[in-house]
């Protein structure tokens, strides 16, 4: 595990408003605090991704998304929870209790717990994060830090180093009430 001083000096620069970089399970992510609109039309602009496609938001663990679930019937609540943490997003109907810049024009979120120590030790510090992969729109996912720094040289508050976790694809996104898989895994 990378020491939590790091971590903690990440989780700082989430807090304070800024992008980050950040390995996932299968390729870079990028984040910030959900809860921060100028972060997240800043993540957007780099990425040159519209707010109507809506972000996928990443927890430490099913509670830090109570606040979505609470209300959704239990066999939906445990379905969520058998498959986290782990590489499941789940469209999860949001109530309106996000603000835009998160859902877009969607009546969903997503929403996924990771099973990434590093993700999970950072989430743990600042709540959730919006999650989106580390690229342009139209170009491919990064894999490694270089391509971060090729991609985004001098654009992003913090780049968290560590290692991917060992998954070829990004996570499968599935919808909570129909069951479609809308991504395969």
């Amino acid at each position: 595990m990378l020491s939590s001083w790091r971590v903690q000096q990440v989780a700082q620069v989430v807090r304070a408003g800024g992008v980050i970089a950040y390995p996932t399970e299968a390729v870079w992510g990028l984040g910030c605090d959900p809860w921060d609109s100028t972060a997240v039309y800043r993540l957007l602009a780099l990425k040159q991704r519209p707010v109507d496609k809506g972000l996928i938001l990443l927890a430490d663990n099913i509670r830090q998304f109570d606040f979505l679930l609470a209300d959704l019937p239990q066999i939906w609540q445990d379905q969520l929870a058998s498959t986290w943490p782990g590489p499941n997003t789940w469209l999860v109907p949001h109530q309106n209790r996000l603000p835009e810049w998160i859902v877009g024009k969607h009546s969903s979120v997503a929403l996924r717990v990771s099973d990434h120590p590093l993700v999970r030790d950072l989430c743990a510090l600042t709540g959730p994060l919006v999650s989106t992969s580390a690229n342009p729109a139209g170009r491919p996912p990064a894999l490694t830090r270089l391509r971060i720094e090729q991609y985004f040289a001098g654009q992003l508050d913090e780049v968290l180093a560590g290692a991917l976790g060992g998954r070829k694809n990004p996570s499968q996104i599935r919808d909570l009430i129909s069951g479609a898989v809308l991504r395969p895994a």
